[in-house]
């Protein structure tokens, strides 16, 4: 079986699983896209969705709460290995390199996410600690989240 493409950054496990619960709030929320432009590190992270309009503050507030009732079920992080031919319905690929493998990994976070990735993770979601909105932009249609993470 041919390998697994290799990966060329360290992220802060936290933080990448972070975006991915980020991610997937915004999608049900607001039925978006998952977001293709983000700058995640360890002490603040940065998150571009594309929207129709602006979120009220009370929406806002609302992922940040949606957030930390996520983290704090404590959901499991599980990875498995599959062919393109397997990857699960709602999984896009749209975001791999031209030159990716045809082995992927599928990363899921309980019955909440599933996506593709090749980066780090936590093992459960009670690892993130709480996750807290610093501040967040409208430049249309971008919307910008910033974020922190501290630990419970």
């Amino acid at each position: 079986m041919e390998a697994l493409n290799a990966h060329n950054k360290e992220e802060y496990p936290p933080m990448h699983t972070a975006e991915h619960l980020l991610n997937q709030t915004m999608v049900r929320m607001f039925g978006c896209e998952r977001s293709r432009n983000s700058h995640i590190e360890r002490k603040k992270s940065k998150i571009n969705y594309v929207l129709d309009a602006p979120p009220t503050e009370e929406q806002i507030a609302e992922v940040e709460r949606r957030m930390n009732e996520l983290i704090a079920q404590d959901l499991p992080v599980s990875y498995e290995l599959v062919t393109r031919e397997q990857v699960p319905a709602g999984v896009t690929l749209s975001k791999l390199p031209e030159d990716a493998s045809e082995l992927l990994r599928i990363v899921r976070i309980g019955d909440y996410d599933v996506c593709a990735c090749i980066g780090s993770h936590v093992a459960s979601t009670r690892e993130i600690g709480q996750f807290r909105i610093t501040s967040t932009s409208w430049n249309a249609p971008q919307f910008r989240i910033v974020f922190k993470l501290q630990e419970s």
